[in-house]
């Protein structure tokens, strides 16, 4: 009777404060009833809390309330659209902005149970006098409370310190403060130093707690009363208390606060007899997709459960885990897949051990733990974390700072869903030693390496001078290693988010027996992909375009030219303007011959036309003005011999989780030609793939990516195949191999047009030449011709050639100059011929394989420019 009259009073009091504030209401969205907001500041012990009150519909309809706490940092504003949504649904939702944040008063106190989590039983008092509001009793009004991050603490803490929460659905947040910044004795000072900044500095936290966060960050390690303190403000210190339903979504991509506490919590409330859900989420505190939309339905969902009592309300699976399946070809973002299951099955389900091999390893805790290892980067996680599982990462071990462990390649997949453990024996050369765990997916080259969420385990030996066998614990993922991968154990001396020891130390690692124990959910199922609104769209709009240009259609499709039958690409007097370069052409009167078994390079600088030409060869846009023909043919968008061409410009999209063989596969079944005309193994023999196809193409190199493009312009073996630079982002060696590529696929009868800017290997690789400038021919005809006589010839030789019989050369009549190079001779020539240049180095024994102008392709080229103006 006491406590309810007290609630009363301070409910009376909470009212009074609202004397003389303004109302005003906000329209919902078309059909949606109006949202009714109130903005209030209510004095509390100590502060002013900012509040807003959001309603839609009748004032007479008794509706479930729902408070919803903001971020750390943030405010009562970042909250505002969920609070809007949940009044349109048929709730009566509070917001505020907690102690020290927004335009609220007070000190931080980490949600302090004397100060923010009793001002969060003051706004149930508030709530409870309200028409609007659904009672269960008098002072006790229908509510659930729910929040991301800061604000997900404070629905755990209310549930535990006020019997009034009737459901709560914390998202991304913590159980243990102290296991949050002092995992296994360690601190995570990174972090640390983000919270405090966010909020201003230390002196807008309670005194106690600026004081312990000097002193930690000064000692670099906790005390005990720094883990009483943090504890003591957790959920954890009120945990079995905490017995409504709990929706629990936590962040995969977050080194604050990880997977791990989020189990804890889950396996609390459950052991209390409360329903529990739980959703991994892609994103987190490190970035990524945080899934805004579905959560909040999800959580909808769950109070309609539970505080309205619907038991036909959708609240999903008892455990969810999302997981990227690929990225989306339209817009390139990662895919998200949900799997779920009919019971949560934590962090150590479905176990089996993976054998690691490696020696006793000795290595050094660097003087002031600089340079760290680095694995987590807040903020970074949105371009990295969350794509772990397409073969993306940041993760730095440096050489000398850590022992590592691998295993064999993986002959069937395993899909990683919990914490691997693995036991190691430990010494030190002091009394501690400070150690990072984490799990590299190797890949089957056995360089690139990628570091699931991008997470890493700190543990503490004490006593570890003698030597320790521990356990370490590495951290929850859901991460699948595909066969023919390693896993890869990794224990730094250091990393970037967590302090080390300040003084030098050796510590020795070798693993105790068991290997890695790895934990999958076999029962998880991966829900199907749902289809894009293009998948079928874009056939609608096609056959609709189709049909249209069919009734519309002006244009007279030439007969073929029999004549040109054999010739793979005639074009005459080609021509094409811009419509906003009326004064300048693209193209003009273009006009060149293609035969057969030819390697065509398509030469001129930025700006002459050689894009433009590509693409209306590839009926990509139409021309002007002229003519092309491919094999007699005349082209226009969609000509049946276009199939006859092969095309790569401007790169080509792969889908990174599937192999290179199966990319291809399905390229060349979008075609809708029947599979036995791909030839696709001419096609892999000739791009030169070997091994690699079996394996998932965000493991390629740049070279490999750019074979396997050229392989999918090869399928159906083309007779005419154009490439548009596709020696870009390659280095030397991977040049040479795309080279002898493209003379691979001509020596067939087939014809190769290349486009490249790199002069010395369109001259080593093509057998003519097309040179444009500002729209117009330059000059065609072979590369011999084109680069023309010199009066300086290189002869090449099959060995090199001694300094005595360059000499000999030097002095025969006619010469004025030999030189030896490493491909053979520099001759020049002074009145004698190259017929008996040939003959007098026969004489000499010289061992000859071939003979021409030493001109450069590259001095042709300027000098053919240089006069086209």
């Amino acid at each position: 009777m006491r406590r309810r009259r007290w609630r009363v009073a301070a409910g009376a009091a909470a009212l009074a404060a609202l004397a003389g504030a303004g109302v005003w209401s906000a329209a919902g969205a078309s059909g949606a009833p109006a949202v009714h907001r109130e903005d209030r500041v209510l004095d509390m012990p100590g502060a002013k809390i900012d509040t807003s009150f959001f309603t839609a519909g009748s004032t007479k309809d008794k509706r479930p309330a729902v408070l919803i706490g903001h971020g750390f940092g943030g405010s009562k504003d970042e909250v505002k659209g969920q609070a809007e949504q949940l009044a349109r649904d048929g709730y009566a939702v509070m917001t505020w902005s907690a102690r020290g944040f927004g335009r609220s008063t007070g000190q931080i106190g980490l949600n302090d149970p004397q100060f923010e989590i009793k001002d969060v039983s003051r706004l149930i008092d508030w709530l409870a006098g309200r028409p609007e509001v659904r009672l269960d009793r008098a002072g006790d009004p229908r509510v659930g409370v729910t929040g991301v991050s800061y604000g997900g603490a404070i629905s755990l803490l209310a549930a535990g310190y006020d019997e009034r929460v009737d459901a709560i659905a914390p998202e991304m947040t913590y159980w243990n403060l102290s296991d949050v910044f002092f995992p296994d004795g360690v601190y995570k000072k990174l972090w640390a130093g983000i919270f405090v900044s966010t909020a201003g500095g230390c002196q807008k936290f309670e005194p106690r707690i600026c004081a312990m966060y000097n002193r930690v960050a000064t000692a670099g390690e906790p005390d005990a009363e720094a883990e009483k303190l943090l504890e003591s403000k957790s959920p954890s210190a009120v945990g079995d208390r905490i017995k409504v339903p709990a929706l629990i979504m936590q962040g995969q991509t977050d080194s604050l606060f990880p997977l791990g506490q989020a189990d804890a919590m889950a396996k609390r409330i459950a052991g209390n007899g409360a329903p529990v859900s739980v959703d991994w989420i892609a994103g987190g505190h490190d970035g990524g997709d945080r899934e805004t939309g579905r959560t909040q339905a999800r959580v909808t969902q769950w109070f309609d459960r539970y505080l309205k009592d619907d038991k036909g309300a959708d609240t999903g699976p008892a455990f969810r885990v999302t997981r990227t399946g690929g990225v989306n070809s339209t817009d390139g973002a990662a895919q998200l897949r949900g799997a779920s299951s009919g019971s949560y099955p934590g962090l150590e389900s479905g176990r089996q051990t993976i054998a690691l091999t490696g020696r006793e390893q000795s290595f050094d805790n660097p003087p002031g733990g600089a340079p760290p290892a680095i694995s987590a980067v807040p903020g970074l996680g949105a371009g990295l974390s969350g794509l772990s599982s397409l073969g993306v990462g940041l993760s730095l071990d440096f050489p000398g700072q850590y022992a590592r462990f691998d295993s064999a390649p993986l002959k069937t997949g395993v899909h990683v869903t919990g914490s691997p453990t693995v036991k190691l024996r430990v010494k030190s050369s002091g009394d501690a030693a400070v150690l990072f765990g984490k799990v590299y997916d190797v890949g089957p080259d056995g360089k690139q390496q990628v570091l699931p969420s991008q997470l890493v385990a700190p543990i503490r030996v004490d006593g570890a001078k003698d030597g320790r066998t521990v356990e370490l614990t590495l951290p929850a993922v859901d991460h699948n290693v595909e066969a023919g991968h390693r896993l890869r154990l990794v224990v730094a001396a250091t990393d970037l988010g967590f302090a080390s020891p300040a003084g030098p130390a050796t510590y020795t690692v070798s693993l105790d027996g068991g290997g890695l124990s790895v934990p999958t959910v076999p029962a998880a199922r991966t829900a199907s992909a749902g289809l894009s609104w293009w998948v079928w769209g874009l056939p609608l709009a096609g056959a609709l375009i189709g049909g249209a240009l069919l009734v519309t259609r002006r244009t007279h499709t030439p007969a073929p030219d029999p004549e040109l039958a054999q010739v793979p690409l005639q074009i005459t007097d080609l021509t094409k303007k811009y419509a906003r370069s009326s004064d300048r052409y693209a193209v003009r009167e273009l006009s060149f011959r293609v035969e057969k078994g030819q390697v065509l390079g398509l030469l001129g600088p930025n700006g002459a036309g050689k894009t433009t030409t590509l693409r209306m060869l590839m009926g990509l846009i139409r021309p002007d003005g002229g003519e092309i023909r491919v094999f007699g043919h005349a082209i226009r968008p969609g000509s049946p011999v276009l199939s006859r061409v092969g095309a790569f410009v401007e790169g080509a999209g792969f889908l990174p989780h599937l192999s290179g063989r199966e990319n291809l596969e399905l390229y060349w079944a979008a075609t809708g030609r029947p599979a036995e005309d791909s030839r696709i193994e001419e096609a892999l023999e000739i791009a030169g793939l070997g091994d690699a196809l079996q394996r998932a193409v965000r493991t390629y190199s740049q070279g490999m990516r750019q074979r396997l493009a050229i392989a999918q312009a090869m399928l159906g073996m083309p007779d005419l195949l154009i490439l548009d630079e596709p020696t870009n982002g390659l280095d030397p060696p991977q040049i040479r191999e795309m080279r002898d590529v493209m003379i691979r696929y001509a020596e067939g009868g087939r014809t190769v047009i290349v486009s490249s800017h790199l002069l010395s290997e369109v001259e080593q690789s093509c057998t003519h030449l097309v040179v444009m400038d500002r729209g117009r021919l330059v000059q065609a005809g072979p590369v011999a011709e084109i680069t023309g006589a010199s009066d300086t010839l290189l002869v090449t030789t099959a060995e090199p050639v001694a300094e005595a019989v360059v000499d000999k050369v030097a002095a025969l009549p006619g010469i004025g100059s030999a030189l030896r190079t490493d491909e053979g001779l520099l001759i020049r020539l002074e009145g004698a011929t190259t017929t008996g240049l040939i003959a007098e180095l026969l004489r000499l024994d010289v061992q000859l394989t071939g003979v021409g102008p030493h001109r450069r392709l590259e001095d042709a080229f300027l000098t053919l420019i240089g006069g086209s103006a």
